[in-house]
């Protein structure tokens, strides 16, 4: 029944729908009716039964669905019947409501809640979304009560070929090595195609090559891109373009096809020898070009590139394979030919070189289409240029005594002109290296000279530059570093290397000294004798038989001192004097005598010296330096406290009353009378002014201010002339007397007042300006040269003043 059914519903529905029908596994399949097997759909429908059934029984389904189908991309003038919902509780009476929800449900999808018909409202496209989940119910119409659960369904959207194959990654590049062999894969393309790969063949894709052939070809199925012809070669043809199709449907008639582009280069591998680009090169250089310098450049040609086209240089055979060298150069990929060793035109003016191009890398495969290298000749011509002097020797070791005689001959130098002309040699001395012109050197011959003393034990090394010219062109000029040694002569006497004091304790027994008190004495000599220095020691003939001191030689070189007796004492002697001749052993023999200052000390039971004065020797018994210190430092410290104790008694702070001899402030005393003259000067002391309150015996506080603070005193009119100076001031002295601010505080006093019996008379110029008469200031003249420059100044102001 259900293969009859669905054989009907494709006959029938085929160009509208497909339903695909299910049953469930535990349910019996009733029989169906009309209704029910109508290809629009059937519900998930409950079989009508009988109330007991319903309580007794488990409800029992009928047919099952859950899913539909559509067409995409259909379209038509009225919507697309999908399917039909019916339910087996619908009696026909039209009170069952058919209610659709989900995805689309409204929009897309569209039911009769009559009838249960769902109809497609819209175009539909697969690829945008391939399936759609809603859910039916049946309810009642008049009370919307659900008369069954609601049901779940799929509406799936069947694919039709409307997409054509696409390559998202084109266009596509690749590389394969050129002369491959046929088959070698190149590279992969992949296509894609938006159409239900399950479904039919719409999305099944088949290969092929439109452009390329017969280069490359291409797998239908993987799509895999493989040389097709050998022996590519890349010198030849580089890049090729090739294009390839992808067709759905299988690639049967009526399928879609999309193309894209694959660029294929071939990369390079060493297929190719290098090769010069002539047989024979000429090159002419100099004779007198430096080591190391570029003479000229070959270069073999390579139709490889990068490093199969790398080519390393070398000379193989000819007469200057030690004399040059050639290298390669990495950015221009050419042999560069190098001077090794100097060259001579005199003599050997040409050079023939064969120098030989090789691959730095050969590919094994191609080793028998022949030899990577090829050869070309050099010829090199070299040209005679002016040299510069040549010294027979890189270098001079000379040597001299330092007693040598002035102008004697140190030794001598020599250089030639290597040009075939042979200039004569001029030769000197760069001063820069012998600033203290020791040394000379003869102009034509190169004999050096000495100049001034030496001394070796002063500098034991001089080093000097010899410069030789040539004369008949001064600028070719070479040099050479001489190095003179000053050999050592018997010339110094031997002194001293330590102290020349030693000390002795008094009291001291008879034999050795102790090192403690009389060190052991050691000489030194300037001189550097071959053999090494040997001193002798001895007492002078007067002193051999001595009977405080002797001396003893040790193998070391160096010389003790001993006492023949005991029984030193500081009171009797505290000092001794003992020469020593030192003699050394070269020739002649050099000596010299130093004098050893013993002193004889006071010392510990240790036998540390602790006083070596005969002062010392008086105070008292068992006081040890150390307490002498301790009284010293006692006596010090009390003279500083009493230092200290006269200074604080003799400071005294400052006193706070102004006395007349400390009051060094200046107060501005203005008035606007002219002076007296002589008669001024003894009107009044000035002292009195600068302290007003001094005669009243009152000393107003530098440190502190008035306590009450007055308003300014009112000036008073001026007196009539006729007052005294003496009367004026001693009116203004009472009122300041009185005031307490007064000085020391800024204070103005004005006197209005001139003096009386000035042989001058007034100088004011107060009351002239209120009087119309002229002046005449020719008296001034007569009073001298002084008032005779004043007399012309105000002349010349009254003369202006009239013009």
């Amino acid at each position: 029944m259900p293969g009859r059914l669905t054989e009907m519903l494709m006959e029938t529905w085929a160009p509208l729908v497909i339903l695909w029908i299910t049953v469930l596994p535990s349910m019996y399949m009733a029989p169906m009716n009309h209704s029910q097997m109508l290809p629009s759909g059937s519900s998930r429908g409950l079989r009508e039964l009988s109330e007991a059934q319903r309580v007794l029984n488990r409800s029992k389904r009928g047919w099952v669905w859950n899913q539909m189908f559509v067409l995409e991309e259909f379209s038509g003038p009225e919507p697309i019947l999908v399917g039909r919902l019916h339910t087996d509780l619908d009696p026909g009476s039209s009170k069952i409501k058919y209610i659709l929800s989900g995805d689309g449900a409204g929009t897309i999808f569209v039911i009769n809640d009559k009838t249960g018909d769902i109809h497609a409202m819209k175009r539909l496209d697969r690829e945008e979304k391939a399936e759609y989940t809603l859910t039916a119910q049946a309810v009642d119409r008049d009370t919307n009560k659900p008369l069954e659960p609601p049901s779940e369904f799929i509406i799936k959207v069947q694919d039709i070929n409307d997409n054509a194959p696409e390559f998202p990654n084109g266009p596509y590049y690749a590389t394969v090595p050129e002369m491959s062999l046929v088959g070698t894969s190149v590279t992969k393309v992949t296509a894609t195609d938006a159409d239900d790969p399950v479904y039919g063949n719409s999305a099944k894709l088949v290969y092929s090559i439109l452009e390329g052939q017969p280069y490359f070809s291409v797998e239908p199925h993987t799509a895999v891109i493989k040389t097709a012809l050998s022996n590519m070669d890349r010198e030849a043809k580089e890049e090729y373009f090739v294009v390839i199709q992808a067709k759905d449907m299988g690639g049967h008639m009526g399928g879609l096809s999309g193309t894209t582009t694959v660029t294929i280069t071939l990369s390079d591998v060493n297929d190719n020898p290098p090769k010069f680009a002539q047989s024979l090169y000429h090159f002419t250089v100099l004779e007198d070009i430096a080591i190391g310098d570029p003479i000229g450049r070959v270069k073999a040609n390579d139709l490889d590139i990068g490093e199969n086209a790398r080519s390393a240089y070398d000379i193989i055979d000819g007469d200057g394979i030690d004399i040059f060298e050639v290298t390669s150069d990495p950015q221009t990929q050419e042999g560069i030919i190098r001077l090794r060793k100097p060259l001579d035109f005199e003599s050997k003016p040409s050079y023939t070189l064969k120098v030989e191009a090789t691959n730095v890398h050969i590919d094994p495969r191609f080793i028998g289409v022949g030899p990577f290298k090829d050869t070309a000749t050099v010829k090199i011509v070299v040209e005679d240029a002016d040299e510069p002097p040549v010294f027979l020797s890189p270098t001079y070791l000379l040597e001299v005594h330092e007693n040598a005689a002035i102008d004697s001959v140190i030794g001598q130098v020599a250089a030639r002109d290597p040009d075939g002309s042979s200039s004569s040699i001029r030769y000197s001395i760069d001063r820069n290296t012998d600033l203290d012109r020791q040394f000379n050197v003869n102009t034509q011959d190169g004999r050096i000279t000495l100049a001034t003393p030496l001394d070796r034990e002063t500098s034991t090394w001089h080093n000097i530059t010899i410069v030789a010219t040539e004369d008949r062109n001064p600028s070719q000029i070479s040099r050479v570093p001489v190095a003179i040694k000053v050999l050592d002569v018997n010339d110094n006497a031997p002194e001293l290397a330590t102290g020349d004091q030693a000390y002795l304790c008094e009291n001291g027994k008879t034999g050795k000294v102790n090192t403690s008190i009389i060190h052991t004495m050691k000489a030194i000599d300037k001189d550097d004798p071959k053999n090494g220095h040997y001193f002798v020691y001895n007492l002078p003939p007067e002193l051999v038989n001595n009977p405080n001191f002797t001396i003893e030689k040790n193998q070391d070189n160096t010389l003790n001192i001993l006492t023949k007796r005991n029984g030193f004492s500081r009171q009797k002697q505290d000092i001794y004097l003992l020469p020593i001749i030192i003699s050394d052993s070269g020739n002649p023999p050099m000596s010299s005598t130093s004098t050893l200052t013993i002193k004889v000390c006071g010392c510990s039971s240790e036998g540390i010296a602790q006083s070596c004065n005969a002062e010392a020797y008086v105070l008292p018994i068992g006081l040890s330096m150390g307490a002498l210190i301790a009284i010293l430092a006692c006596i010090i410290l009390l003279l500083v406290i009493v230092v200290l104790f006269v200074t604080l008694r003799r400071h005294k702070n400052e006193p706070l009353i102004i006395k007349d001899d400390e009051d060094v402030r200046e107060n501005i005393i203005r008035y606007d009378d002219e002076g007296g003259g002589e008669e001024d000067t003894e009107a009044f002391d000035i002292a009195t002014l600068q302290n007003p309150d001094g005669i009243n015996g009152f000393l107003p506080r530098k440190d502190i201010k008035p306590d009450l603070q007055f308003m300014p005193r009112q000036g008073l009119a001026p007196v009539p002339n006729g007052v005294d100076v003496d009367e004026f001031i001693n009116v203004r002295l009472h009122e300041a007397d009185n005031d307490p601010t007064a000085p020391p505080y800024d204070s103005i006093q004005i006197y209005g007042y001139e003096g009386r019996g000035s042989v001058a008379g007034s100088l004011s110029s107060l009351e002239s300006s209120a009087s119309d008469s002229d002046q005449n200031f020719d008296y001034l003249s007569e009073w001298g040269p002084r008032f005779k420059r004043l007399g012309e100044l105000y002349s010349v102001g009254e003369s202006d003043k009239e013009t």
